[in-house]
């Protein structure tokens, strides 16, 4: 789907969707916990529906009534599963120790880059502990084997999805594990999120210097939660209003774990705090990866030049999003180089054009909001890929007076 976006100021307000990584994180301890449970405010997009299909042929019980997900706890282990995982690296990652731990042979499926995205670190781990990997460095690929307890070393800076995985994996064992970071964990605020959520449902964990141990033979137990509104999604309209917009965000916590709420910081820096108009902004991108590409589109309209570093990861998202956000900023008459591990950003003035979304949905999100404060239209091509994680995005944007052609749009 293509479609094409007129300059205009966008006014009003938007309820922004829930935050996916908590939904991830709360469903899959539902799904872990003995009982029902009732998780509510969901936001459903493509990855959260690959994460309850994944548990769901994982043993678990799900029932869908609007914004609320009813889970019954997973009461008797599968021995075979099939796990579509869509193009969610999140359900990938997490999913595969839980299915070692489960004891299942689970067959795991992806599509679009996801069968590029690297599990090796879960290879090399997973099978000094009792699980073997038939892997030929795509998907589909099968595990098979019962996950035994033991240290676990795993780099930091490839990402916290496997530190995620493991946490919420190695409770479910007989006993004591730790996880041991051989590298300095990068994305810490997703790791801490996973823990506060699993100790909601009853699952406690014990920071070390260097990682953290895992108490064995724990149980999930079942909680009725409500998840928050998401500062990933926010960021888009935090940054459309800092570049001119006047939109009013309806569901935002005052107090969250979400790592991405570094978006009004990085704001009151760069928009509103008083700086010689020579000096540059530096941003390290360690925490906060998804804000990459939107904060990209802020510090195009910003004074000064900025400079992202610590964002080499991106290369291994929906696209390699160093190159799509620099190929989407510079086709609109933006000034961005991509250097080692990240981009260098200079003001520029942007006279639309045409984007190719590269079915990545934070591209065209930055699009959209690059069109808002651009001097002519912006075509963005495949723009459907925003249904991975806000699928209402275009509709929730004409409603703030956003002038789309070439799309149908409920009313």
């Amino acid at each position: 789907m293509n479609i094409q976006i007129q300059p205009h100021k966008l006014m009003g307000k938007v309820k922004v969707p829930s935050s996916k990584s908590m939904a991830h994180r709360m469903l899959i301890c539902a799904a872990l916990s003995k009982g029902v449970s009732e998780i509510s405010g969901i936001s459903f997009s493509k990855d959260i529906e690959a994460t309850i299909s994944v548990m769901k042929a994982l043993g678990a019980g799900f029932e869908i009534h609007d914004d609320t997900v009813i889970v019954t706890g997973i009461t008797e282990r599968q021995k075979t599963a099939l796990a579509d995982c869509c193009e969610s690296g999140s359900t990938l990652r997490f999913l595969i120790p839980v299915a070692a731990a489960l004891g299942t042979e689970t067959t795991f499926t992806g599509q679009g880059r996801l069968p590029q995205r690297p599990v090796t670190t879960y290879i090399r781990e997973l099978t000094k502990k009792g699980i073997e990997f038939d892997y030929q460095n795509t998907m589909p690929f099968t595990i098979r084997g019962q996950l035994q307890s033991g240290v676990f070393d795993i780099e930091g800076d490839i990402s916290s999805q496997f530190v995620t995985g493991l946490l919420l994996a190695l409770p479910l064992l007989r006993e004591d594990s730790e996880i041991d970071l051989i590298s300095p964990l990068e994305s810490r605020p997703y790791a801490d999120m996973t823990i506060d959520c699993m100790e909601k449902f009853g699952v406690c964990t014990k920071s070390m210097a260097n990682g953290w141990h895992i108490f064995g033979n724990q149980h999930y137990h079942a909680k009725n939660m409500t998840v928050e509104g998401d500062f990933s999604q926010a960021a888009f309209f935090y940054v459309a209003n800092a570049i001119g917009n006047q939109i009013v965000l309806e569901n935002i916590p005052a107090e969250t774990m979400q790592g991405d709420r570094k978006i009004v910081e990085f704001i009151e820096r760069m928009c509103y705090q008083k700086s010689r108009k020579q000096e540059k902004f530096l941003i390290d991108a360690k925490d906060i990866p998804d804000l990459v590409p939107i904060l990209s589109v802020l510090a195009t309209f910003s004074d000064r030049p900025t400079f992202i570093c610590n964002a080499q990861r991106l290369c291994m998202k929906e696209s390699n999003r160093l190159e799509t956000t620099a190929a989407m900023l510079n086709t609109l008459g933006g000034k961005v180089k991509v250097i080692q591990n990240g981009l260098e950003i200079y003001p520029a003035a942007l006279h639309g054009g045409t984007v190719d979304s590269a079915g990545d949905h934070r591209i065209a999100m930055c699009a959209a909001v690059a069109a808002s404060g651009a001097s002519g239209p912006v075509t963005i091509l495949g723009a459907e890929c925003v249904e991975k994680s806000y699928p209402a995005f275009f509709t929730d944007y004409q409603k703030l007076g956003g002038i789309i052609h070439g799309i149908d749009l409920e009313s």
